[in-house]
């Protein structure tokens, strides 16, 4: 079984970087690694179009490097998403749309193995993870399930207002707020910035430490980070590449009409 880089790093106490992707073609993976400065990349499955394929070759090309990756699933299918990708060697697990400590519960369990001590209800499969054959149903097999990091979207109203019941579901690693949905939720949608939001982020961040629970942050910039270290977060997940593609297609685009404009 595969080291996880990302589990490494929660165990030892050390802060991580990651970054989202939404294209799976192996190359952008790939420039990632190569750039020997991220701990791990999310691909984000809940926005982007994928098939079972392309989850495998992403796994192979994060296998090239020093790195883990995370995948962000939606809140249906969750059981079937979670397990196919681990499967396919995407080791972590970020779910989206948590609204209760049913829900919590639910996650957990989707990604911990099924035994008497573990609790969970992944079986076992031929798949990626495991080489197919190799470690089928092993205890090497139930330990990585272990260590996957489950990681949940705290972006409901319901969920902040169960937030110190949901946070004790055992076996959350990581919480990640989300403005977006939290606003919409709230009647406020677009809103990601009112009070009553931002209250609610720091909220969730102060309640996920004191229950040793690692809260991440997404930032578009390094600018962005202070306010949330700040605050205690270690963790973040930075960029996209579709907004990055955008940004220059916007900017780069704009200043060429200028210039042929007075020619």
């Amino acid at each position: 079984m595969r080291r996880n880089r990302l589990r490494e790093l929660l165990k030892a106490g050390s802060p991580s970087v990651g970054t989202h992707l939404h294209n799976t073609w192996p190359a952008v993976s790939e420039l990632v690694g190569q750039s020997g400065v991220f701990d791990y990349v999310e691909f984000v499955g809940e926005y982007a179009p994928y098939d079972l394929y392309a989850l495998e070759n992403l796994g192979r090309a994060v296998n090239l490097f020093d790195m883990s990756a995370m995948m962000k699933i939606e809140q249906e299918p969750r059981t079937y998403l979670a397990i196919r990708a681990i499967g396919s060697g995407i080791q972590n697990v970020l779910f989206a749309d948590v609204r209760s400590v049913a829900d919590a519960q639910a996650c957990v369990r989707a990604v911990r193995a099924e035994t008497p001590d573990t609790g969970g209800i992944h079986g076992v499969g031929m798949r990626r993870d495991v080489g197919y054959v190799l470690e089928c149903g092993s205890p090497a097999f139930v330990q990585a399930l272990e260590d996957a990091v489950v990681a949940l979207m705290i972006e409901k109203a319901s969920a902040i207002e169960n937030l110190d019941a949901l946070l004790s579901v055992k076996g959350i690693d990581m919480v990640q707020f989300g403005p977006a949905d939290y606003s919409m939720s709230l009647g406020l949608p677009g809103q990601f910035s009112h009070p009553r939001v931002k209250d609610a982020e720091r909220v969730m961040i102060e309640t996920a430490l004191k229950k040793g629970i690692a809260p991440r942050a997404e930032v578009s910039s390094p600018a962005q980070a202070k306010y949330y270290t700040d605050l205690g977060v270690r963790h973040f997940c930075i960029g996209s590449d579709m907004s990055i593609l955008y940004d220059w297609f916007k900017t780069n685009g704009s200043e060429m009409k200028k210039i042929l404009a007075k020619v």
